[in-house]
């Protein structure tokens, strides 16, 4: 089937950044951009490189994370449009504090700092939607954290198929993820992780296709995150 691509304009209408903006200001923003393409399993950049440009993400999904000496990785965050990547090395100029890696194919745009603070100087409003970004970096940092100390590993799973899942109302879930991400993203070992996606499917909450798992009872997976319900 033949479906029709948005254009720029009409992605970064949506990105809470640039919402703000007159249509002819989007415009520059978008002829300063420089259009990129990675494929799934694609590191987009990784930690202590240079902080050089804003990622404006227009398609798939991208896994934030950091890497231990070990080589064990905690994942921070997982990505979707109309979101955005890198704003903290774009703001005080230091290099990338953790690694982005594509787990489905993307397409983004990126901004350079400097293009980026122009555009800042130029549209003081840009700078709120900034700061906007960064306490909700914060808070989902703080919840994670408070997660794994009062949610057992089960729950933490339970968290982030919940959050993976978005804000999708269908009967069926399905999220392109293999176990070994899940486990990098709840914080557990893979056969922990293995143990709980084995009980929830026991009880009729899911079921695993290979690589991916698809969701049969959102509700029941919010209620043993003690998430609320909607």
């Amino acid at each position: 089937m033949d479906v029709r691509q948005p254009e720029l304009g009409d992605a970064l209408t949506g990105v809470e950044m640039f919402a703000a903006l007159d249509p002819e200001v989007r415009q520059r923003v978008i002829a300063a951009a420089v259009p990129r393409t990675y494929r799934k399993g694609q590191l987009l950049f990784v930690e202590n490189d240079p902080g050089e440009s804003l990622i404006v993400l227009r398609r798939g999904a991208v896994m934030v994370f950091r890497t231990a000496p070990t080589g064990e990785r905690a994942v921070l965050s997982v990505v979707r449009p109309p979101d955005t990547l890198g704003e903290v090395s774009l703001l005080d100029g230091a290099p990338r504090s953790a690694s982005a890696e594509a787990i489905e194919d993307c397409q983004a745009l990126a901004l350079s700092r400097q293009a980026l603070l122009d555009l800042v100087h130029a549209n003081p409003r840009i700078l709120d939607a900034v700061l906007r970004s960064l306490g909700g970096l914060i808070r989902r940092l703080t919840e994670q954290n408070a997660d794994h100390v009062f949610l057992d590993l089960p729950g933490r799973v339970a968290k982030t198929l919940v959050r993976l899942a978005g804000d999708s109302t269908a009967t069926m879930i399905t999220i392109e993820l293999n176990q070994s991400q899940l486990a990098e993203m709840a914080g557990g070992s893979r056969q922990s992780v293995n143990q709980a996606i084995g009980s929830f499917a026991g009880r009729g909450w899911l079921r695993t296709e290979g690589r991916r798992i698809v969701v049969t009872d959102l509700a029941a997976l919010r209620r043993r995150a003690g998430m609320s319900e909607r």
